[in-house]
């Protein structure tokens, strides 16, 4: 029972960092208008994107982990140490735009870019077994519930909150990934 709980809070905290890039991201474009079906639509993609990129991650990684073994472990490992620097370095760049408008294709690439991180993350806990139904939900519970939050907070903020709580998540996903490679 208490792996469970372990895993369980590990997976939400992984799921919160994941989350902050879609925050982060949700701040600067919620610095344009928008209405409450817009909001309620973006953060509803961005949501099923976090569910159905770390879904994909985790069967790779699940194959991958079966025919690679330890090596796959330290592959893990690694990757989110690259994610989670990434996003750490991502957000010392000064400048955010928005380039395009949140409808049709536009918002597809924008849940598609802001959940790419979230596929990494799914082949790492692949490769560890974790439990896939819990972790697709809680990403897609936090991404969506951050997005929202960002793009309503976006307007009131302008941009103060968003290098923060991106460079958040990368710390959390860093430490994870040196937990992983040196486990101790």
């Amino acid at each position: 029972m208490t792996s469970v709980i372990q895993e369980l809070i590990t997976l939400s905290i992984m799921a919160f960092a994941v989350g902050m890039d879609a925050f982060s991201v949700g701040l600067g474009m919620g610095m344009i208008p928008l209405r409450r079906k817009q909001l309620f639509l973006i953060g509803l993609t961005v949501g099923f994107f976090h569910i159905w990129m770390p879904l994909f991650g985790i069967f790779t990684g699940k194959l991958f982990s079966e025919t690679f073994g330890t090596f796959a472990t330290y592959t893990g490992g690694i990757i989110l140490v690259i994610l989670g620097s990434e996003m750490c370095f991502s957000s010392l760049k000064k400048e955010k735009k928005v380039r395009f408008k949140p409808v049709g294709l536009g918002l597809l690439m924008f849940a598609f870019s802001v959940s790419m991180d979230s596929f990494s993350l799914g082949l790492t806990l692949g490769i560890f077994g974790a439990r896939a139904i819990t972790a697709i939900l809680l990403f897609g519970l936090f991404s969506t519930c951050l997005t929202w939050t960002g793009l309503m907070l976006g307007s009131k903020v302008k941009g103060l909150l968003g290098n923060y709580s991106e460079a958040l998540g990368g710390s959390i996903l860093l430490f994870f990934g040196l937990k992983f490679l040196f486990p101790i």
